[in-house]
């Protein structure tokens, strides 16, 4: 039978690249010795020259749209799966105000952020792996997606229960959700695979860490909190710019399970977190969060140790501000026109936010809204879930399902018959750039000091539990140099954290060290 940690895991990868691999930081070149590399192709036959790192403009600018590769990769991804999401699949929705509390404007000329401001809002809370139907006990990352319908129009904040993320470039992910998924040839998830990947990304170690922790395994969605994962850009009337994360604080508190209480909810009850929320709604028992900002201005982004838009990274000592909360009051009336017709994506920005250069929300910017357009149409945003509460008006035009009242015979813009009008007090703020176009990975990396941080926070039962819920996994692991790589993160981490899963998983904490040792940053 398989342990507590295998029934409960959500996401499975790893990559194997046999035991030569484990003895220095893995490169993204590295290959099976017993397997001759073959090389990678586009779709239309032509060589890939890197499947690792996205062009960008320079060591510090956005991602290029001129990256094919790129481009291709995330749109086949994001059509494997009709019509069900190819991730968040298994989804809640509920309806809600979020109501503004502090003066943020020396930051932000967001509306939604104006004093006294009361905002409708839809959340959607999801788990990421697993399919649309699956047991909510499963260990897996929380999505916390919320579509504030502001008077400027909708603004979506995207996020997860976790602040972190597994990798921290777009070219990735579409590989890193392959090896978590079942195998295409038995359709069975597989610790082999998902270590066999996670065992290339030494960055992984840090949301490995707090996975595996009993915040992996949510008692419910009401007890949870939330964050953006991803820096943004706060800009002011001034067109000044600041870098803000953002955090949900629950106000009922977080509460986890660990893998006895998960053994026993999920023998007898498999929607559990739905269940909670749609009662303590239905009951009154309205859920509420505190919104929090951290903010830094852009000079402020090099004084960290490392690059401070990895989405594999959290902002130590910056203080959080309160901006807001939010009370869930209203489940759906229908869970499928509201909970699953709803199309979330950080694209969906709103004046005085606007997207950073991290590397990861850059493809999702075009990742999330591409999946939308496939999943439900090139005119989802007309539905009513999606409706902006402000007036669309554009020249975007047919297609399916098309509800629009568009009249008359101009469809284009300039015109001096039926003036629609762009405003340069809206444009993108400017960016100033340096060097080349670029493919290459982030230079100041810090792939294991945060972990090691998060694991000395915990207390002995959360660390005992870690250490158990990983082993669990990691000792499934066939390959011996998948195996002694991650456990020599974990080492790198912390040196008790890699000893205790190294004891776990019966390997040799000799080896472990060695293998340590040869790791940087």
């Amino acid at each position: 039978m398989n342990s507590p940690a295998m029934a409960t895991l959500a996401l499975t990868a790893v990559l194997g690249c046999g035991a030569a691999h484990a003895q220095t930081a893995p490169q993204p070149s590295t290959q099976p010795a017993t397997q001759a590399a073959t090389q990678m192709t586009r779709d239309n036959g032509a060589p890939v020259g890197d499947n690792q790192n996205s062009q960008t403009a320079g060591p510090n600018g956005p991602v290029l749209l001129q990256d094919v590769h790129l481009i291709q990769k995330l749109q086949r991804f994001d059509r494997e799966r009709q019509p069900e999401r190819v991730v968040h699949a298994r989804g809640t929705g509920a309806h809600g105000v979020f109501v503004a509390s502090k003066d943020i404007s020396e930051y932000t000329r967001a509306a939604v952020f104006t004093p006294g401001q009361q905002t409708p809002v839809f959340v959607r809370f999801s788990s990421v792996i697993h399919g649309n139907h699956s047991p909510e006990t499963l260990r897996d990352p929380r999505g916390f997606a919320t579509k504030f319908y502001t008077s400027q129009g909708n603004w979506d904040l995207v996020g997860n229960n976790l602040p972190v993320f597994f990798i921290r470039d777009a070219m990735k992910f579409p590989d890193m959700v392959h090896s978590l998924k079942p195998a295409p040839d038995s359709n069975i998830q597989d610790p082999n695979r998902f270590f066999d990947f996670f065992s290339h990304q030494p960055e992984s170690t840090h949301m490995l860490t707090r996975l595996y922790t009993d915040l992996g395994t949510p008692a419910s969605y009401r007890e949870m909190d939330g964050n953006s994962v991803h820096a943004y850009k706060f800009v002011n009337a001034k067109n000044q710019v600041s870098y803000v994360k953002f955090h949900w604080k629950s106000l009922q508190g977080e509460k986890n399970l660990d893998a006895k209480q998960v053994e026993t909810i999920q023998g007898r009850e498999f929607n559990h977190m739905t269940r909670d929320l749609i009662g303590a709604i239905k009951d009154g028992r309205y859920p509420q969060w505190d919104l929090y900002v951290q903010v830094l201005k852009p000079e402020q982004l090099t004084k960290f140790n490392f690059d401070a838009l990895d989405a594999t990274k959290i902002w130590p000592g910056v203080p959080e501000t309160k901006v807001g909360t939010m009370t869930l009051n209203r489940n759906p009336d229908n869970v499928f026109l509201e909970t699953e017709q709803s199309a979330m994506a950080p694209s969906n920005l709103v004046p005085g936010i606007e997207p950073s250069e991290d590397r990861m929300l850059q493809g999702r910017l075009f990742s999330y809204a591409d999946t939308q357009l496939h999943r439900i149409g090139a005119n989802g945003l007309q539905l009513p879930i999606n409706r902006p509460r402000n007036v669309v008006a554009n020249y975007n035009q047919d297609g399916a399902t098309n509800s629009g009242s568009r009249k008359g015979d101009v469809n284009y813009q300039p015109s001096e018959r039926a003036p629609l009008a762009d405003n340069a007090e809206f444009k993108a703020t400017e960016l100033k750039l340096t060097g080349t176009t670029q493919q290459a990975r982030t230079v100041k990396t810090l792939n294991f000091a945060q972990a090691g941080d998060f694991y000395r926070s915990l207390d002995k039962s959360q660390q005992t539990n870690l250490v158990s819920n990983l082993a669990g996994d990691l000792g499934q692991v066939k390959d011996d140099g998948i195996k002694y790589t991650m456990l020599s993160y974990f080492y790198k981490a912390d040196a008790n954290y890699g000893r205790a899963i190294s004891t776990a998983v019966k390997a040799d904490p000799d080896r472990v060290a060695q293998l340590a040792s040869k790791l940087k940053e």
